[in-house]
């Protein structure tokens, strides 16, 4: 399956995805500009990202923790969410998201 990233810099990427991965591990294990700090742990917000508006219904809602953590992260919006709390599967394939201000690595 594949998931479609565009980066800081409106550089689109098309990457491998695996059923059951984070898509912050997706992200970053390509080598894409994400910080991810806490490594999947919904403990920091430097994986946030902007999820295209298409595929929002697709996705769980967010848990309160996670809201919590997007409280904590740059220039929140309607559509924003945590990679690491997004689960690849058949049904994301295509996914389609953009990588938001404060993600990348200092």
């Amino acid at each position: 399956m594949k998931i479609n990233v565009a980066d800081q810099d409106g550089k689109n990427h098309e990457l491998e995805a695996l059923d059951g991965w984070r898509v912050m591990e997706v992200i970053r294990d390509s080598g894409l500009n994400i910080n991810a700090e806490c490594g999947g742990a919904c403990s920091c917000a430097t994986c946030h990202v902007y999820v295209a508006e298409e595929w929002l219904d697709k996705l769980y809602p967010a848990t309160d923790e996670e809201l919590d953590m997007l409280d904590e992260a740059f220039e929140v919006e309607d559509n924003s969410r945590l990679s690491c709390q997004i689960l690849c599967s058949e049904k994301l394939d295509g996914l389609k998201v953009t990588l938001a201000p404060g993600s990348e690595k200092q």
